[in-house]
């Protein structure tokens, strides 16, 4: 199966589609008036095909087994043609298409076997996805090069070249899968005048998107957050408490992450933790969403 253990819970909607034909007249009127010898075929495919919905990663072997918090199982009839739509929605980690299309294929495989008693010329003639929404999917073309970017390294250690970074590379990796080029990478002392003066400089030179990673911890030299909350102009508390959650359920110690997030001036500062696990779990969690702040700072509409 594939690991979606990166992911983030978010709305997943997929609706499919199936279509039965009949060949004659007399089959639609007597699913319309009940008179099918199996019983009620559109009652007994709608109970089938929510049994289908939900049983999907028990036939299926790579689907993820996941919660189902909404199937409808609606018809439509067109001369001889009998139209089935499958919704389905979760808040999970994985999108429900297979789930919807496996939904309608049950319910349309029901109708068939009801049906070829009195008809044997139904078909089932195609089943197909009509839609889907959710997860980063939808942004996964979204790409933002108008965005001036820049990473600041706070760690003593990486400063005095006695570390090598590897949080600050990897967040420059993750930006340019959204386009982003980081224009300013740099390394500072674990100082709080230091950190708050480049958070400072970055701001007048025009820079949009400053991520700073370390410092964010409980230990004596981390103080990020104190450097940048004083001089936050709108703090943004989601940001970080985003973050921090999408942590919390993949390493025990996330909660002990400081990291603050706002604006100074129409500059957005991130504060990351000073690892590469932590610095890559901020990312998964935060972007590309999080680069929708800039259209709503624009009174864009959305």
């Amino acid at each position: 199966m594939v690991n979606i253990t990166k992911k983030s819970n978010t709305l997943r909607i997929a609706i499919a589609t199936a279509t039965v034909k009949v060949s004659k007249q007399e089959t639609i009127d007597a699913i319309e008036q009940r008179k099918i010898p199996k019983g009620d075929v559109f009652e007994f495919a709608r109970a089938a095909g929510l049994f289908g919905v939900k049983k999907t990663s028990d036939v299926i072997p790579d689907c993820h087994p996941l919660p189902i918090e909404y199937t409808a199982i609606t018809y439509e009839i067109e001369g001889l043609t009998i139209m089935i739509t499958v919704e389905v929605h979760t808040i999970y980690k994985t999108g429900v298409e297979v789930e919807a299309m496996h939904g309608a294929s049950v319910t349309a495989l029901t109708m068939y076997d009801m049906l070829k008693p009195i008809d044997k010329g139904v078909e089932i003639e195609n089943i197909r996805l009509l839609k889907k929404s959710g997860g980063k999917s939808d942004l996964k073309n979204a790409q933002f090069p108008e965005i001036k970017a820049a990473v600041v390294v706070c760690s003593d250690s990486v400063f005095e070249n006695k570390a090598q970074d590897t949080s600050g590379k990897a967040i420059i990796s993750r930006l340019e899968q959204w386009g982003i080029n980081t224009a300013k990478y740099e390394i500072v002392p674990d100082e709080i005048n230091v950190i708050r003066d480049k958070a400072s400089e970055l701001s007048k030179s025009g820079y949009q998107l400053v991520i700073f990673t370390g410092g964010t911890g409980l230990s004596p030299r981390d103080v990020t957050p104190e450097a940048i909350a004083p001089v936050l102009d709108r703090n943004i508390e989601g940001i970080m408490e985003t973050a921090r959650r999408y942590g919390q359920e993949r390493m025990p110690y996330a909660m002990l992450s400081r990291g603050v997030a706002g604006f100074i001036g129409k500059m957005l500062v991130l504060t990351f933790p000073g690892s590469k696990n932590g610095a890559e779990e901020s990312m998964d969690a935060l972007f590309p969403q999080v680069l929708h702040l800039f259209k709503v700072v624009k009174g864009e509409k959305h």
